[in-house]
C-alpha cells in the first residue's frame, strides 16, 4: 500500500515537471518513474521500519514485479506468481519455514486465479466494489481456512467479519493518519484512537463463543490435501466439478490424534529447557505436571511450547498441577489456563501467588487419589503440616505417583534428599518403572537410598543445555549409571514420550524427526 501510494506521489511530481518547463516527461515516462520509485520508497520504508522479515518478503516481491513490469514483459500470472517465489527463497530459503510465507503466497495465488477481472473493467459502482471485496474475503478465507489448520491447529470463524472492518478501516483511516503525521505530529494520536477502537471491535469478536475452531494435527499430506480442495472450491469452475473439494477437506476435518487404549496412560516430557513439564494423557483424560519456565515479560513456556503442544494434540486438560512456585515450573501456568478454561489447578502455591487470581488453587496433600480410564493418580507428597513448616519452595513440591497396576510413573518436581529420606522411611509405594529426575539432576537429589527404593528403569531429565546450574551434577549421573538406569536427558533427547503400553521405549524427537540444522553424529 505504501509502495502504491509513493507511485502515485512520485507519479504527480513527475507530470508537474512539464509545466515547470523540465520536460522530465519526455525524458522518462511517468509511469516508470512512478513505479520505481513506488518500489525504491517502499524498500526505505521497510528499512525505516526494521526492515523484518514480512517487510522484505514484500520487497522483494514487488521489486520482482517491477522489474518485469519495466522491461515490457508481459508474462501470464502464473509465471509471475512462482518467479516472485523463487527470488524470494533464493534470497531468504528459511522462508520456507515461515507460516506467513505460506499464507501469503497461497492467498495471492488463489486471488490471481479466481480474479474476475472486474477490477479492471474500468469505474463499477460502489455497491460492486464492496461486492467484490467481499467476495475476495470470502474467496481467501475459505481457501485458506485448511492451510491454517495445518499451521495452526485452528481456524478463526469471525476472521471474514473482521478482515471487512480491519482492512478498510486500516486502510482508508489508520495508515493515512500515521503518515501524514509525519507532517502534522498530532494526527498520530489519531491513529492511536483508531488502532484502539479497532482493537476494542476485535477483542469483542474474539470473546464471541465459538469465535475459533480447532483441531489436531494432522500429517503433511492431509493439508496439502484440504487446501487442495479448498482451492477447488473456490475456483471459477461449474459446481459440480467445485463439489469433487469437499472430500479433500475430510481427513484435515476429522483427524483426531491417537490416545492411549483405556487402562494405559502416556508422558510426553516437553523440550522447554530448564524446568519442568509434562503432559500426562489416559482414554479420556489429560494432566499437565508443571508448565515450564517463564522467559520474559511476554514470554513463557506455556505460550510458546504447551500451549501450540495442546492444541496440535487437541487436548483438553482435566488438572494443571502446578507441583511448586518456582517460576521454572509455574512459569508457564497463566497461558496454559487461559487456553483451558475447564482445567483445575492444584498445587503447593501459597495463597496469595498471582496464579491464585486466575484459578483458586486446590493445595495438593498427600494422600489425595483419583482414578482415570484404569488408571490410578495419588500425591505422595507434602504433608498438611509440612505447609507449616517448610523453608524453602522445593521442600512442597507435590509428587505424583501415575499407575495402572503394571507399570508405574513417579513425578516429583524438586525435591530434595531430606523429602527423598521422608518418602523412603513412610514406606511409601515408590517403585517406578519412569522417574523424572529429582531436582533436574541436582547434587542435593537423588540420593542413593531413593533410587535403590524407586529402582527405575528410565529416568527423565529436563534440564537446559549448558545450563549455569551444571544440571545434572556428574556425581548424579554417576549414581544411575551404577544403577543402570538409562538416562534420557531433554537437551539430546528433545521432547520426550512414553507409554506404558510400551514400556521399554522412549520417544525422542530429536532422533526421530530431526531438523537438517541439528548435528548427528558419525
Amino acid at each position: 500500500m505504501f509502495a502504491w501510494l509513493a507511485a502515485g506521489l512520485v507519479g504527480w511530481l513527475w507530470r508537474r515537471s512539464d509545466v515547470l518547463g523540465w520536460r522530465a516527461g519526455l525524458l522518462w515516462p511517468v509511469p516508470q518513474v512512478a513505479l520505481l520509485g513506488g518500489v525504491l520508497l517502499a524498500t526505505a520504508y521497510a528499512v525505516f521500519s526494521g526492515w523484518g522479515v514480512p517487510s522484505q518478503r514484500t520487497v522483494w516481491m514487488l521489486a520482482t514485479v517491477g522489474l518485469l513490469r519495466l522491461s515490457g514483459r508481459q508474462w501470464p500470472w502464473p509465471s509471475v506468481w512462482l518467479l516472485a517465489c523463487a527470488v524470494v527463497l533464493a534470497i531468504d530459503p528459511w522462508a520456507l519455514l515461515q507460516a506467513g510465507f505460506w499464507l501469503s503466497f497461497v492467498a495471492v495465488g488463489v486471488l490471481f486465479a479466481t480474479d474476475k477481472r472486474a477490477a479492471h473493467a474500468g469505474d463499477i459502482s460502489a455497491r460492486a466494489r464492496f461486492g467484490l471485496m467481499l467476495r475476495e474475503q470470502w474467496t481467501i478465507t475459505l481457501a485458506l481456512a485448511p492451510l491454517s489448520l495445518l499451521l495452526f491447529q485452528q481456524v478463526s470463524v469471525v476472521g471474514l467479519l473482521a478482515n471487512l472492518l480491519a482492512i478498510p478501516w486500516v486502510t482508508l483511516v489508520v495508515t493515512p493518519l500515521a503518515m501524514l503525521g509525519v507532517l502534522l505530529p498530532p494526527l498520530w494520536q489519531g491513529a492511536a484512537l483508531a488502532v484502539d477502537g479497532l482493537g476494542w471491535l476485535l477483542q469483542a469478536l474474539v470473546q464471541m463463543p465459538f469465535a475459533t475452531v480447532s483441531v489436531a494435527a494432522s500429517a503433511v499430506w492431509m493439508g496439502v490435501a484440504g487446501v487442495l480442495g479448498a482451492v477447488l472450491l473456490v475456483l471459477r469452475l461449474p459446481w459440480g466439478l467445485r463439489a469433487l473439494g469437499l472430500p479433500l477437506l475430510l481427513p484435515v476435518l476429522l483427524w483426531q490424534t491417537p490416545r492411549p487404549a483405556s487402562g494405559q496412560f502416556e508422558l510426553l516430557a516437553a523440550d522447554i529447557g530448564q524446568g519442568n513439564a509434562v503432559l500426562v494423557r489416559t482414554a479420556q483424560h489429560a494432566l499437565v505436571y508443571d508448565t515450564g519456565p517463564r522467559f520474559g515479560l511476554d514470554s513463557d513456556a506455556g505460550q510458546r511450547v504447551l500451549v501450540p503442544l495442546l492444541r496440535a494434540m487437541d487436548a483438553s486438560v482435566d488438572t494443571v498441577l502446578v507441583s511448586h512456585r518456582d517460576s521454572d515450573h509455574s512459569g508457564g501456568a497463566a497461558s496454559v489456563l487461559a487456553m483451558q478454561p475447564q482445567a483445575e489447578l492444584l498445587s503447593s502455591i501459597e495463597a496469595g501467588h498471582a496464579l491464585q487470581a486466575l484459578r483458586p488453587a486446590r493445595r495438593c496433600v498427600a494422600g489425595q487419589a483419583w482414578d482415570w480410564d484404569g488408571v490410578h493418580f495419588e500425591l505422595l507428597h507434602p504433608q498438611a503440616g509440612d505447609y507449616d513448616t517448610a523453608t524453602k519452595p522445593n521442600a512442597l513440591s507435590c509428587v505424583l505417583r501415575i499407575s495402572n497396576g503394571a507399570q508405574t510413573a513417579l513425578l516429583v518436581a524438586d525435591i530434595e534428599q531430606p523429602q527423598e529420606a521422608r518418602l523412603v522411611a513412610d514406606a511409601a509405594a515408590l517403585r517406578a518403572n519412569v522417574l523424572l529426575v529429582p531436582h533436574h539432576g541436582s547434587k542435593t537429589s537423588s540420593s542413593p537410598a531413593f533410587l535403590d527404593a524407586v529402582q527405575p528403569r528410565i529416568a527423565l531429565v529436563q534440564a537446559g543445555y549448558r545450563n549455569r546450574f551444571g544440571h545434572p551434577a556428574p556425581p548424579v549421573l554417576a549414581r544411575y549409571q551404577e544403577r543402570g538406569i538409562q538416562l534420557v536427558d531433554s537437551s539430546h533427547c528433545g521432547a520426550a514420550t512414553w507409554s506404558s503400553a510400551t514400556p521399554e521405549a522412549v520417544r525422542c524427537e530429536r532422533l526421530v524427526a530431526p531438523h537438517y540444522w541439528q548435528h548427528r553424529p558419525l
